[in-house]
C-alpha cells in the first residue's frame, strides 16, 4: 500500500516583539495585535489566498513583550515553503513592522505542537526601584521605594509547586487554573534593577503579573511574607493585590523535550488539561 501523500507542512517560528504598541497577541477586530500582523504577513510572502492560522506557545496580554516566543503554522506543501526557509525569514521581516522580528523558521519535527508540546515557559519581570535607564523605560516598571528582595524571595518560595492559582488568574470559561510553578526568584542585575525569573509548565491569564503585584506589596513592607500564600490558598481573586503593569513582563523562553518525546508530551499535556478541567467542573470520575 502506498503511503498517504502529505498535503501540509508544519513550520516552527521563533520570534519576538516589543508589546508596547500591541493589544496583546490574539487577533481582535479594530485593534493592533501580533497575530493580526503575523498571519497576513505570511499570506503576503507566500501568496496565499487567506492568512494561515498560527498556533502560539503562550498568549501575551496587551503591552507584554516577547523575546523567545514560539509558534507553529501548517501550510500547503504546494507552496514549496520548506525549500526556502532562510529566504522566508528575510521576506517576513521585510513586510512586518519593526516591533515584530522573526529570528528563525524551521521544519517542525514529527509531533511538534507549539503549545501542547512545551515543557515550560520562562518569563522575566523588571522593576527599577532606583535609577532607570531611559532606554529601558518600555520594558521596566518603576517603583518609588526600595524593595526588599529577601522578603520577596521568602514569600515566593511558599508559592512554588502545583496549586490552583485561581486567586492570581483572570478566569476564562472552561479553563483550569491549576499550574505547576517551578521557579520564582528575584535578583538585581548589574544596573541594580530587580529582575524576577518566573518558570511554570504554563501560565493562566495575568498570572505572572498578579504574582508580581503581590510580591511588590511584600517587598515594600505593606504585607508580611506569608500573605501571598494565604491569598493563594483562599482561591479568591478579590483578595489579591493589584496586577502589576504589563510593560515590565517579557516572555523569554519556551522549552521543549527532545524530538523523540514531542508527540508523547503533546498527548500528556492534552490529557492533563482535560483531567484538570474535569476536576474543577465536577465532570470527572
Amino acid at each position: 500500500m502506498l503511503a498517504p501523500v502529505r498535503r501540509t507542512v508544519r513550520l516552527r517560528l521563533d520570534f519576538g516583539y516589543d508589546g508596547s504598541a500591541f493589544f496583546g497577541w490574539a487577533r481582535q477586530p479594530g485593534f493592533r495585535t501580533v497575530q493580526g500582523l503575523l498571519e497576513p504577513a505570511l499570506a503576503t510572502v507566500l501568496r496565499l489566498a487567506m492568512p494561515p492560522f498560527v498556533t502560539i506557545a503562550g498568549r501575551t496580554d496587551a503591552g507584554v513583550h516577547a523575546r523567545g516566543q514560539v509558534a507553529h503554522v501548517d501550510l500547503p506543501t504546494a507552496t514549496g515553503v520548506e525549500l526556502k526557509l532562510d529566504d522566508l525569514v528575510r521576506r517576513l521581516n521585510g513586510v512586518l513592522a519593526v516591533d515584530v522580528r522573526v529570528r528563525a523558521v524551521s521544519l517542525a519535527p514529527q509531533g511538534f505542537h507549539a503549545r501542547f508540546a512545551a515543557l515550560s515557559r520562562r518569563y522575566s519581570y523588571r522593576i527599577a526601584d532606583g535609577w532607570l535607564d531611559p532606554l529601558r523605560r518600555h520594558d521596566t516598571l518603576t517603583h518609588p521605594h526600595l524593595l526588599n528582595l529577601d522578603a520577596m524571595n521568602a514569600a515566593a518560595k511558599n508559592l512554588l509547586g502545583v496549586h490552583d492559582f485561581a486567586a492570581y488568574c483572570r478566569r476564562r470559561v472552561g479553563a483550569t487554573t491549576l499550574r505547576a510553578l517551578l521557579e520564582l526568584e528575584w535578583v538585581r542585575d548589574d544596573a541594580g534593577v530587580a529582575v524576577a525569573r518566573v518558570v511554570a509548565d504554563a501560565f493562566c491569564h495575568s498570572m505572572v503579573r498578579s504574582l508580581v503585584g503581590a510580591l511588590i506589596e511584600v517587598g515594600d513592607g505593606r504585607r508580611d511574607v506569608g500573605w501571598p500564600a494565604v491569598v493563594l490558598n483562599g482561591r479568591d481573586r478579590a483578595a489579591a493585590a493589584r496586577v502589576a503593569a504589563a510593560r515590565g513582563l517579557t516572555l523569554e523562553e519556551v522549552c521543549y523535550p527532545p524530538d523523540a518525546e514531542l508527540f508523547a508530551r503533546t498527548l500528556q499535556t492534552r490529557r492533563r488539561r482535560d483531567d484538570r478541567a474535569a476536576e474543577l467542573t465536577g465532570t470527572g470520575d
